[in-house]
């Protein structure tokens, strides 16, 4: 048996062991990386100057522009967690829907909606919401369940929505521009939150004692009053959403560029809302610190572990892999991607599974003719339940969290399941009709080169050619004409 034959499942073996006793993911990845790349150095797999263009894709890593966007778009999220933005969406939207069965249900979906579109973090969203709207829920009859299962949910989109961090760095992994992947996630995001209305609306008609509507009492707000207070959230809401998404897709500003922008958004409805001060900013500071250095650190250590497994012909590996599951179709090919992202979701967070699952994956759809943009959707669609089920679940951690004890942490655990099972169902959407994703982008322009023709009318050649076509050597209007003349 080749040497070669064996490295690649070798180091992939390793690397699960690495990650189920709880190490460092970063530090794991690069040190198995080093150490294989010796290995195969000694046994004759690649020559020691294949490892030279490792301080190249380093440099590149952090050379990266458009990776400078994730730190903006952590520090807009954390500031709006802070502002009271969400305060006051969530009001204005109970008070419009309070009078329905699931009306604070529905708006939660809403503001988480809306949140995702303008903070693109899950923190945020999920903190915020269970902070204001959970209170409120138990107060007036929702069960613990329905509340804290549509609370996880709701900030969960924030992760398909534009300006959606996974997005950023799927678009960074396949080789896809940022606006394109915002695009094709704007048609699955609001097929989200219609599939998340929906069960609402189902489960109202079924349990109508789990989500009782608000007593007249406790709706306070008619007519004018209540326009007012839905206009002073979705108003300044709409306005951060153009100036981070719209300019995006008109083309004036960068993803970057468009979350600095963001940034300054965000500090300014803080001081309208008079909650901008030096604590709010140095703790928003510190969380994009963190996040950030993560995200490199994991970047760094999974382009040095990509980098020797593809030198033992690990993606080649992975191709007959997926071959030998009879996964030769684009449509089986994600079945078996999607259940192996879902498992994964239970050991690994979505930067983990971006950074290192995605980029072995990516040259065999394309290959398989798998639009990347389709493809990558799809996946972030997936990743929405790492956040949904244990043992990681960092929506449900977050609940806990901030959770009265009063509610069992095994009713938030189970209050998640339905949920993350219409999460499922959008993926299987997805993959039928990829028209959701497709739709809203450019078309590319195809032909076939070898059979362009060009037809010129005889006569205009013929008259403006200057050749006699009786010679064809010997122009019309031969200079030397002049001169036999004179």
């Amino acid at each position: 048996m080749n040497p070669i034959d064996f490295m690649a499942p070798a180091m992939f073996a390793a690397l699960v062991v690495f990650l189920l006793l709880g190490l460092p993911v970063a530090f794991s990845l690069a040190a198995l990386g080093l150490v294989s790349g010796l290995v195969a150095i000694e046994m004759g797999l690649f020559p020691p100057q294949f490892m030279a263009n490792l301080p190249l894709r380093v440099f590149g890593i952090v050379a990266n522009e458009l990776l400078l966007s994730i730190p903006f778009f952590t520090l807009m999220g954390a500031i709006l967690e802070r502002s009271g933005l969400a305060e006051d969406l969530l009001e204005g939207f109970a008070q419009l829907f309070g009078g329905l069965p699931g009306g604070l249900a529905y708006a939660v979906i809403m503001v988480g909606a809306i949140l995702g579109a303008i903070t693109g973090t899950v923190a945020a969203s999920v903190i915020a919401m269970g902070v204001i709207a959970l209170p409120i829920m138990m107060r007036y009859g929702y069960s613990a369940r329905l509340s804290t299962g549509v609370i996880a949910a709701s900030g969960t989109i924030t992760q398909v929505i534009p300006p959606s961090l996974v997005l950023i760095v799927l678009a960074d992994q396949l080789g896809r521009s940022v606006g394109d992947m915002y695009l094709g996630a704007l048609g699955p995001s609001l097929a989200q939150v219609a599939i998340f209305m929906l069960f609402i609306f189902v489960m109202s008609l079924i349990q109508p004692q789990s989500m009782p509507p608000l007593p007249p009492e406790a709706r306070t707000l008619r007519g004018l009053a209540l326009l007012k207070k839905v206009a002073a959230g979705v108003v300044p809401s709409l306005a951060l959403i153009f100036i981070v998404l719209g300019t995006i897709f008109l083309g004036l500003a960068t993803p970057t560029e468009a979350g600095a922008m963001g940034v300054v958004g965000a500090i300014g409805l803080a001081a309208v809302h008079r909650r901008l001060n030096w604590k709010m900013i140095r703790e928003g500071m510190e969380s994009t610190m963190n996040i950030t250095v993560m995200v490199i650190f994991i970047l760094i250590g999974a382009t040095v572990f990509t980098l020797v497994f593809q030198g033992v012909d690990g993606g080649i590996w992975v191709e007959h892999l997926f071959l030998s599951v009879g996964a030769d179709d684009p449509v089986s090919f994600l079945f078996v991607v999607n259940i192996m992202i879902f498992i994964l979701a239970f050991f690994l967070d979505f930067f983990e599974i971006a950074f290192i699952v995605i980029p072995l994956l990516a040259p065999v759809a394309d290959k398989l003719g798998i639009d990347l943009i389709w493809f990558g959707v799809l996946i972030c669609v997936n990743m929405q339940t790492s956040f949904m089920h244990p043992p990681f679940g960092f929506a449900l951690f977050y609940l806990r969290g901030i959770a009265p004890k009063s509610i069992k942490s095994s009713e938030i655990y189970l209050g998640a399941i339905p949920w993350v099972g219409l999460q499922l169902l959008l993926v299987g959407i997805l993959i039928f009709f990829p028209e959701i994703v497709t739709g809203m982008l450019d078309k590319p322009v195809t032909g076939d080169l070898q059979n362009i023709e060009i037809k010129v009318d005889d006569s205009v050649e013929n008259e403006s050619d200057g050749w006699d076509d009786e010679k064809d050597d010997k122009p019309k209007n031969d200079p030397m004409d002049y001169f036999k003349k004179k």
